[in-house]
């Protein structure tokens, strides 16, 4: 599945992002400066496994870009990266990946990785119900708490047939993008998926805050096995 999402890197490259990917199963997984290590020790094992795998990505998605990047701590569950260097991470299934962008290019980072599919279900935890009209056909999904119809119900053209995996990954990624400040803080008036809201551009999704609708992304997302993988590609 790792060379699965590693397949990407000329997509992402084309919008001026390095791609990094790293496996918990990669041997030897040590960390790479006592920060790391200090955070690492209080972990779990699989919890550990993921967290140093993440690290690694990232810094194959800077090197991709041409930068270096020796440890990467952590401000509570945040990365924090030296001046002049991010990345965005993400992980599923015992894969981690990130996304860095190149020296010189003011863009957004976000990055989300699904290789479990959600179950229809899932969609009330995701959207609201202006957001249903996203919904592939099909089926009924709860939104917002109330059994609404599927996108078969909608106008002809209102909706552009995204699976709940699909909408989760996207605004995942776009939540990363506009809630991220450098320096490991996050601001903003996004505190969870729910105060986001998508609409259908095409093959790509615009996700905006919904207490300021100006200040929102574009995001692709690609299919990968049998989950996605979603990348913010700017703003909008």
């Amino acid at each position: 599945m790792g060379g699965d999402v590693a397949a990407l890197r000329p997509l992402l490259a084309a919008v001026g992002l390095g791609l990094g990917v790293a496996a918990v199963s990669e041997p030897c997984p040590e960390p790479a400066g006592p920060a790391e290590a200090e955070a690492a020790a209080s972990m779990p094992p699989s919890r550990r496994l993921e967290f140093l795998a993440g690290r690694r990505a990232a810094r194959r998605a800077l090197r991709a870009v041409g930068l270096d990047c020796g440890e990467i701590p952590r401000v509570g569950r945040l990365p924090v990266f030296p001046p002049g260097r991010a990345a965005s991470i993400s992980h599923s299934a015992g894969i981690a990946v990130a996304v860095a962008r190149a020296p010189g290019r003011d863009l957004p980072l976000g990055c989300d990785l699904e290789l479990r599919p959600l179950p229809p279900a899932a969609a009330r935890l995701v959207l609201r119900a202006d957001e249903e009209p996203l919904l592939e056909g099909g089926a009924s999904a709860r939104v917002g708490g109330e059994a609404r119809p599927g996108r078969d119900a909608s106008p002809p053209g209102a909706g552009a047939g995204w699976s709940v995996t699909e909408l989760f990954s996207a605004k995942e990624a776009a939540w990363k993008a506009l809630a991220l400040v450098e320096g490991g803080r996050r601001a903003g008036a996004a505190s969870g998926l729910w105060d986001l809201r998508a609409t259908s551009r095409g093959r790509e999704l615009r996700v905006c805050l919904r207490a300021d609708p100006a200040h929102a992304v574009r995001v692709r997302v690609v299919q990968v096995g049998p989950g996605v993988f979603s990348y913010v590609v700017g703003r909008a």
